[in-house]
């Protein structure tokens, strides 16, 4: 008799219903996971498909009928999508935020609420290809020797990025032109904001598109927007997340009284 093999992933239920592993597998496609760990996205997945279980159950109990609304022109929910907003709609009463509420978000994290932030920045690309160590370390000496000329001979700038920069900005000597906050990459605009205007930034600067020598030509900080400007904004803010909290709230007590086998769900 040989020994009956477990499977590497157990079935799940949900109050006697079975979820397949073929929807798990397809659910997990959704859920991003380290290249290492491929059964946290079977995880993520199972659990994702136990809530929506639980809702269609619940919404199911209530007899409720699916009433599928248009998300975009020409396009509808499907009738579970339909039934469970119609659920959640039905027994989430999340709280409203009040001007006092608003205005204490806004005093306690004024930043968030900035006009854009205006720059204008030089560069010298050095471009590198993903997953090329070779070029890599090609382009972080090239990025280091030019910035150690420029530290000597500042003036150079518009010359070198010319000659060496694999940007088309280089045509002219590497001035981007006025830019936004939000208009490029997060490390790229971190750099700017921790630099003076003037200055060069202190080593070679890397993004996804390889390492800029980094020059901060001039910079204008937006300013704290009125609160009367962002009022509306906050409290949308703070609708959504009342509703989240509502909505796992009511999630929570169907796991608490389900009968679950199969897969362990979050606290």
């Amino acid at each position: 008799m040989t020994e009956q093999t477990k499977p590497l992933f157990p079935d799940v239920s949900v109050n006697g219903q079975e979820i397949s592993a073929a929807e798990i597998a397809a659910e997990a496609q959704n859920h991003a996971a380290p290249k290492d760990k491929p059964g946290w996205a079977w995880r993520d997945g199972a659990r994702a498909l136990v809530i929506r279980e639980l809702l269609l159950q619940e919404a199911r109990k209530r007899d409720l009928q699916p009433q599928p609304a248009e998300v975009e022109p020409g396009k509808f929910e499907t009738d579970e999508e339909a039934l469970i907003r119609q659920l959640l709609d039905l027994v989430l009463e999340p709280e409203t935020p009040g001007t006092e509420a608003i205005l204490q978000v806004y005093e306690a994290q004024p930043d968030m609420f900035r006009a854009p932030t205006l720059y204008e920045p030089s560069h010298i690309l050095f471009a590198v290809a993903p997953n090329d160590p070779a070029a890599a370390e090609e382009a972080s000496n090239k990025a280091k020797a030019a910035l150690a000329t420029l530290q000597g001979n500042p003036r150079a700038f518009a010359q070198l990025a010319k000659e060496l920069s694999d940007c088309p900005s280089k045509e002219a000597g590497g001035q981007l032109g006025q830019i936004v906050s939000g208009d490029t990459v997060p490390e790229f605009e971190a750099a700017m904001d921790a630099m003076a205007v003037g200055a060069l930034s202190d080593a070679p600067v890397a993004t996804r598109y390889g390492l800029h020598i980094l020059r901060l030509d001039a910079k204008a900080v937006g300013e704290v927007l009125p609160f009367e400007r962002v009022k509306t904004e906050i409290g949308e803010m703070l609708e959504k997340a009342a509703w989240a909290k509502a909505a796992n709230a009511f999630v929570a007590e169907l796991v608490a009284k389900a009968d679950i086998s199969g897969i362990k769900m979050a606290a």
